[in-house]
Parts: structure tokens; C-alpha cells; sequence
């Protein structure tokens, strides 16, 4: 979503009075997780498979093309399979607000005026009960054709994560596949007051909704829709917060905020969870939940996430979960585990003094690390400072380094090849070695980044620097590794296979190293103390467990070879169980890198050298 966006403080107050838990508290993991790390390929459905290479700007589902599920056989699970991937999340599955006509499936039509772009936002969901109908090489067995697709992936040894939006839904829900007993969003509602408890909606009364000033949809092409209205009486809150009824152009006006029994004043018209059950597990939060009465939209959304664990989709990513209250992620999140205890359950969530909330008490597995982690590496490629901040971000969050997801590009961050971001996708190399290894937490990693991506397109809507979730368009770069429905990368530059090369190195090896779901410390601190030529760029780590020893350097300096001394601290060869004796170390990135750990008096030392954008992974023999 536009997280970016501006968020009025109406929005705010409905998460307000979360008092956070400071406690050091064992999350629950599950045997997977515990042997294994865990690499999340997101990869936006409706470009995977395209090989249209138009691009023209506001470019038609014709005129520009549209990938489909059947698009991810066999070969392509493979490959991605191959990279080092044990999650595909499907981004932008469940069927949202489109601007192509569907009508003779009985598909009602969505005003241009509140969609984005001409292929729609992901994130204003129309029919939670179905999927995207431009996914579909036969759009009336779409339902089928996405099953298939969760068959296939599962086939490949891949696991399946599709998106759930549950702060606010498409401006024009129409649910045409309902299961039985299910009631569409605001059927129900009495709309004569703002609020009301189970409504699924807030609302302006008697006022009507108007489009943004500003709004040029489809380019200022004709449609029979675009007409300067859409009819909405009386208007809603809109998907951010917005209580006018008149949102500005960057709100998010073509969507409507759900009401979870939060009134309009942020105070909670539902029952809390009572103090210490920040210890209890998914099952006593469960069963805590089963004699309370609780809003409509919670049971909604319960049920929509159990219709998709029921078809076997094995988790969710829930698209800004910080601004729904922690109380439904319990009730909903454990019904889930209670279903499926190995679900994957992974939040957008941008407010540190919120992260334990959201996992100790909202029963989250996983929450994005952007605003420590990815921030900060982001400021160190830019030059804005050196690596050392990273140090104080791992100790404070030391108690749920495992839930905080680390990547470097997402739908919603600039690709780093970008002249935006880096200029040049050779930067995200140390970047990613070190979200790769620093932490037993997962990995994510964007559909094309492997390739060197750099979303140079105008797309329309979408902006250049982020590949656009808006618009129908071609990924080039990964158009060459696709080679025309081959997945087999010769059309690729000699440089993006050998990025990709790299990336393939990298997460292989993650899930397959005990030492990266053993034990932590830091070495930087101490180098940058103790050693006088100890480089401005460089950051250092170790990883271990009683099978594996690793030493991990990355060097952020795009320009200079450097060589120096690295301290191997005494308390670190301590807890190696080291004697004083020289011990090989060896590159497990590119082998032909090695060294020597010179062990003295019990203090180590290694000689480095290393060229611009270097990372090494040395592993003890």
C-alpha cells in the first residue's frame, strides 16, 4: 500500500493506548523455522508472466499484456525453487477493482474514477471470495485455475503466501461468489450514524461522496463511467483515516476504512485481552476469544482467512496491520494456527514502539524490518553514514530478532537499480548479505531484484523507480531471464547472470547453514575501538552453532579496494572453544576466497582483503 502517504490522526488514534511489551519472551516457532531459514520470493502475479514489451504509457491489457497463473509451470516453480526459495508470495491475487469489463461473467464494473491505474491497486479489494480475473487464461474458472496454481507450488516444494488487506476494501465491494451465509461488507450497516459497533463501515451521514480534485483517470480517455461522480450516500470514511467527504488526491479515495469496533474518539467497544497474555500461546488466546462477543469485521475477516487456508494456502501477508487494532490479530490469527498451526502470518508494520504489540499479543509470526534494518542500510548505500547504527538496531531488537523479515525491496520501496535508490543493482549486495544472515528471521526478496530491475518505465500511474502495481506493463530485465517462457536466463546480460549467480549462492546457502539459526554477536564495535585501520565501510559479525562457525564481512564502499586486520575478540574465541593456532577460513559465497584465523594469546586475527561491494561468508574448517 501507499504507506508513505500521508496518515491523519484520526488513523493513529485507533491503535492508541497499546501499551507496549518490553518483555524478552520466547515467541512460538515452528519446527521449520527452528532448523531452517525461511526465503520469501514476492513476486506481483500480474507481471510475472508477461512477455509483452510494449510498455506504452497507460497501456491497455491488450495493448500492453497481463501475465496469468498458468504462467508458473513447472519449469518456472523450478527455477524459482532453485534460487534458494522456500515461500512464493503471490501478490495481488484476491480479486480487486479492475478497469476491463467482466460483465458477461456477471462481474459489475468499477468506475475508473476511484481505481488506480487501468489495471487497478491490489489493495482495493472487491471480492475476497475470488480472485483476479486477469490472472485467468479462462477468467470464469479463474477460482480454478488459482487452486491449480497452489497445487503446483506445492508440488515444487514451495509454499504458498497471498495477501490480505483487512484496514480497508475496495470504494465498490461486490462479492458474486459468496459461500453460503456470507453477507457482503455493509450490507447490514445502518448507515443513519457514523458509527455503530457492528457496522462494517464508517460513515458521513447525509453527505454524499465526491471524487478528489485532481483526478485524471485513464489518462483523460472516455469511458462510459467517467462522468465527475460515483455514487456513494451517504460517504464513508476512506481507506487512511480520511473523514472528508471529499479525500484529497493522495489519500487513498479508492478505498473505505473497515470499522473493527474502534469508535471515532480511538476508544475500544470490544473486550481487551487481559494482562500476561502477552505469554499465552495461539490456543489460550483462542480460547480466550471463544465466549467473547466480538464486531462483525472481525468474524469477516476470520472467515476469509480460513476459506483460503481451506483451499491450502499456507499464510498471509497482511497489508498495513498497524492500523487495525492488536485484539483482532489475536482473535483471527489464532483461529488461524488453531487451523493450521505452521501458517505463515507476516504484517506491514511500520512503528517500532508498536512490534511487540503486534507479535506478543496480535500473535504475528513476522513483521516487516523496514524502519531499523532496511532504513539504515539504505542510508549507509547513500553515503549519509557509516555501518555501526546496525550494531545498536540487532541489540535492541534482540528479543524478536526471529519475527523481524529483512529484504531490500518490495512493491512498495524504489528497486535498487534504480538511479533513485542506488543507480546500480551491484549495491544491493552487501545489503542483502547482511539481511540474509544477520538474524535467524526470514529473507524476502522482490521478482526481478535478481536480476538487476531497475522499474525505468513509464507506466502510467505508477511512478519510475518502483515497478508499478498499477498499470498493465513488462519487467525487462526479468522478461530476458523468463526468455519468452523458457525461465532459463539466456537472454540475460553477461553481469544479471552473474548477479544472479550471486543471489542463487546467497539463499541457498542461508537455508541450509544451522549456524544462522544459532547463536549472534556483533565484532564491529570492538574493531571499530581497538582497530586504528579498521575501514569506515565495513561491518562484521559472527554466527555459530555447534555444527557451523562463521565469520561475516561486508564491505559498503562501491569505490576503493581495501585491506586490513580484523580482530577476532577474545570472549568470541572463547565461546569457540578456540586455542591459540592458525585455522582456515573459508568463503562459502565463492570458495576460492579464503583465509587464515591467526589465534595468539587468546585473541584472533584474520587478514582481509577486499574489493568495492565485497561480502564474505567465512566458515571455520
Amino acid at each position: 500500500m501507499h504507506k508513505l502517504l500521508y496518515v491523519p490522526l484520526s488513523v493513529l488514534l485507533l491503535t492508541s493506548g497499546c501499551k507496549t511489551q518490553q518483555n524478552t519472551i520466547v515467541s512460538e516457532k515452528d519446527s521449520e523455522s527452528k532448523n531452517q531459514k525461511i526465503v520469501v520470493y514476492q513476486v506481483f502475479t500480474r507481471l510475472f508472466g508477461n512477455q509483452n514489451t510494449n510498455n506504452k504509457p497507460w497501456g491497455t491489457i491488450v495493448e500492453n499484456g497481463v501475465g496469468k497463473f498458468d504462467d508458473f509451470n513447472q519449469k518456472a516453480l523450478q527455477e524459482i525453487k532453485e534460487l534458494g526459495v522456500t515461500y512464493v508470495w503471490y501478490t495481488g491475487v484476491p480479486h480487486h477493482a479492475v478497469v476491463t469489463d467482466y460483465t458477461s461473467l456477471g462481474i459489475s464494473n468499477d468506475d475508473p474514477e476511484v481505481v488506480k491505474g487501468r489495471a487497478g491497486s491490489p489493495y482495493a479489494v472487491k471480492d475476497y471470495y475470488n480472485v483476479n480475473p486477469d490472472l485467468a487464461v479462462h477468467p470464469k474458472n479463474r477460482l480454478q485455475e488459482f487452486e491449480a496454481l497452489i497445487s503446483r507450488t506445492h508440488k515444487a516444494d514451495l509454499k504458498v503466501i497471498i495477501d490480505i488487506v483487512p484496514n480497508h476494501i475496495a470504494r465498490k465491494y461486490d462479492g458474486k461468489t459468496n459461500p453460503d451465509g456470507v453477507v457482503d461488507f455493509g450490507k447490514n450497516d445502518d448507515t443513519s450514524v457514523e458509527y455503530k459497533r457492528n457496522n462494517n463501515f464508517y460513515y458521513i451521514p447525509n453527505e454524499a461522496f465526491e471524487i478528489p480534485d485532481g483526478d485524471v483517470p485513464l489518462n483523460q480517455e472516455s469511458n462510459p463511467l467517467i462522468d465527475g461522480e460515483f455514487d456513494e450516500y451517504p460517504a464513508k470514511w476512506t481507506g487512511n483515516g480520511s473523514r472528508k467527504t471529499k479525500p484529497d488526491l493522495n489519500d487513498w479515495y479508492e478505498t473505505v476504512k473497515v470499522n473493527y469496533g474502534v469508535r471515532p474518539d480511538g476508544t475500544k467497544d470490544f473486550s481487551e485481552l487481559p494482562v500476561g497474555f502477552e505469554k499465552k500461546n495461539y490456543q489460550e488466546h483462542f480460547n480466550f476469544w471463544k465466549s467473547k462477543d466480538v464486531p462483525d469485521s472481525w468474524k469477516k475477516f476470520k472467515d476469509i482467512a480460513l476459506y483460503w487456508i481451506d483451499k491450502g494456502v499456507d499464510g498471509f501477508r497482511y497489508d498495513m496491520a498497524e492500523m487495525v487494532p492488536y485484539e483482532f490479530w489475536s482473535y483471527m490469527n489464532s483461529a488461524i494456527k488453531v487451523k493450521n498451526p505452521n501458517a505463515f502470518l507476516m504484517a506491514e508494520v511500520y512503528n517500532p514502539k508498536e512490534y511487540r504489540n503486534y507479535i506478543h499479543l496480535g500473535k504475528m509470526d513476522y513483521l516487516y524490518d523496514k524502519v531499523e534494518t532496511y532504513d539504515k542500510l539504505k542510508d549507509v548505500i547513500h553515503g549519509k553514514s557509516n555501518p555501526d547504527g546496525l550494531s545498536w538496531i540487532q541489540k535492541e531488537m534482540s528479543d524478536i530478532e526471529h519475527q523481524m523479515l529483512h529484504f531490500v525491496e518490495n512493491h512498495d520501496e524504489q528497486r535498487i537499480a534504480s538511479p533513485e535508490f542506488a543507480g546500480n543493482a551491484e549495491k544491493g549486495k552487501p545489503m542483502m548479505v547482511y539481511s540474509a544472515t544477520v538474524s535467524t528471521s526470514p529473507t524476502m526478496i522482490y521478482f526481478g531484484q535478481e536480476v538487476g530491475e531497475k522499474a525505468a518505465e513509464n507506466a502510467g500511474f505508477g511512478t519510475e523507480s518502483r515497478t508499478s502495481i498499477f498499470d498493465y506493463i513488462g519487467v525487462p530485465n526479468h522478461q530476458r531471464w523468463m526468455s519468452k517462457g523458457k525461465f532459463d536466463g539466456t537472454q540475460l546480460t553477461t553481469a544479471e547472470k552473474e548477479l544472479r549467480d550471486f543471489y542463487k549462492r546467497l539463499l541457498n546457502f542461508t537455508i541450509s547453514s544451522p549456524a544462522l539459526m544459532g547463536d549472534y554477536q556483533e565484532i564491529q564495535t570492538y574493531n571499530r575501538i581497538n582497530s586504528a585501520a579498521y575501514p569506515q565501510n565495513v561491518y562484521s559479525f559472527a554466527r555459530w552453532s555447534t555444527k557451523q562457525k562463521l565469520l561475516v564481512v561486508t564491505n559498503f564502499d562501491s569505490e576503493e579496494n581495501i585491506k586490513f586486520d580484523l580482530i577476532f575478540p577474545s570472549d568470541l574465541i572463547l565461546k569457540w572453544n578456540l586455542k591459540d593456532g592458525a585455522y582456515q577460513m573459508k568463503d562459502q559465497l565463492y570458495p576460492k576466497n579464503n583465509t587464515n584465523l591467526l589465534v595468539k594469546n587468546g585473541v584472533g586475527m584474520l587478514q582481509i582483503e577486499m574489493q568495492p561491494l565485497e561480502s564474505f561468508i567465512f566458515q571455520l574448517e
